[in-house]
C-alpha cells in the first residue's frame, strides 16, 4: 500500500478577516491536490492568525479563548476543502472546549467532509500557564483506505510510550503537527521524530509554523520545517529523511510512502526494533 502526503510549512501572518485566512488555506490545499496528495498536513495552532482580526497594528491580539468563536468557520473551511478536492486533511490543531477545560485538538478531515479528532495529550508549560489548556485523555488511531494512521501533536512525540501505544494499535504513519518558536524547540521535536521512527519502524510526517504574528502573544516568532521521516535501514534514505522543506520557508513538501517497506524491515531489516521489543519488561500499554 502506498500513500502520497504533503506537509505545509504554514506562513503565519496577521489577517484582516476570515476571508483572507480562507484564501491562504485554500491555496495550500489546491497546490497539494495538484501534486496528487492524498493526505495534507497543516501545523499546530494553524488558526492563531484569526486572533489578529480586528486588532490595530501594534496592539495586543485577542485572547486565545476567542478561537472557540471560529469553530464553525474552521470546520466548514477544512471539511469543505477535503470534500472539494477529495483528500484527507490533517487540519493542524484548533482550540476546543470539553466541559470547563480547553483542549488543543488535532482534526482529521475525510474526503466525504466528516472529521475525527485527537486531543493533544502532553501540554507544554506555556500552553498551561498562559492559555490554560488541559491535557487530553486517551489516544486513538484512524483507519483510512490507505492504511492506519495516528495523530500526535508536537510535544506528544517527545514521549516514547505514547508513540509505542499508537504503533501497537496498528498505525504505520504518524502525522505530527507542531509549533515551535525557536531552534531549541524545533530540534527537540525533530530529533524525537527520528527516534520514534527508528524505535517503531514507522513513517512520521511532521511540519511546523513559520513566520510571525505581530499582534498575537506567544506567536510572534516561529521556527519550522516540514519533513517526511523514515526508519534508518537499507530500503530508506541513510539519514532517515525522505524529504524536507527549507527551514522557515513558505512552502509545502510532497512524498510517496510505501507501507510495504515497513513490513519488510520489521521482518528482516538490519535491526528489527519493533519485533525485538521486550513486552515482558515494558508492555505496549498498561
Amino acid at each position: 500500500m502506498k500513500m502520497r502526503v504533503s506537509a505545509v510549512q504554514f506562513q503565519l501572518r496577521d489577517v484582516s478577516d476570515f476571508a483572507a485566512y480562507r484564501g491562504q488555506v485554500t491555496h495550500y490545499v489546491r497546490n497539494a491536490a495538484e501534486y496528487g496528495a492524498q493526505f495534507i498536513l497543516f501545523p499546530e495552532f494553524v488558526t492563531t492568525p484569526l486572533l489578529s482580526i480586528g486588532v490595530e497594528a501594534g496592539g495586543a491580539g485577542q485572547p486565545i479563548e476567542r478561537l472557540l468563536d471560529y469553530a464553525e468557520d474552521y470546520l466548514g473551511l477544512f471539511s469543505g476543502l477535503a470534500r472539494e478536492f477529495g483528500v484527507y486533511i490533517v487540519g493542524g490543531t484548533h482550540l476546543t472546549k470539553k466541559g470547563d477545560s480547553l483542549r488543543n485538538t488535532a482534526f482529521l478531515f475525510a474526503p466525504d467532509g466528516s472529521y475525527q479528532t485527537q486531543d493533544k495529550l502532553h501540554i507544554t508549560p506555556t500552553e498551561k500557564e498562559a492559555w490554560n489548556v488541559s491535557d487530553g485523555e486517551g489516544v486513538s488511531v484512524f483507519d483510512t483506505p490507505y492504511g492506519r494512521i495516528g495523530l500526535l501533536t508536537c510535544y506528544d512525540i517527545e514521549f516514547p510510550e505514547i508513540v509505542r501505544m499508537v504503533r501497537a494499535k496498528g498505525a504505520d504513519v504518524i502525522f505530527c503537527p507542531s509549533c515551535t518558536d525557536d531552534r531549541h524547540g524545533f530540534y527537540r521535536v525533530r530529533y524525537c521524530c527520528h527516534a520514534r521512527a527508528v524505535e517503531n519502524q514507522i513513517y512520521i510526517v511532521t511540519t511546523g509554523t513559520v513566520g510571525s504574528l505581530e499582534r498575537v502573544d506567544f506567536m510572534r516568532a516561529n521556527y519550522g520545517q516540514a519533513a517526511v521521516i523514515t526508519p534508518n535501514d537499507i530500503p530508506f534514505p541513510p539519514r532517515g529523511i525522505q524529504c524536507e522543506g527549507e527551514i522557515n520557508g513558505d512552502m509545502l513538501i510532497t512524498a510517496d510512502l510505501d507501507l510495504a517497506l515497513l513490513e519488510d524491515v520489521r521482518r528482516a531489516g538490519s535491526v528489527t526494533t519493533w519485533r525485538d521489543r521486550r513486552t515482558d519488561l515494558y508492555p505496549d500499554w498498561s
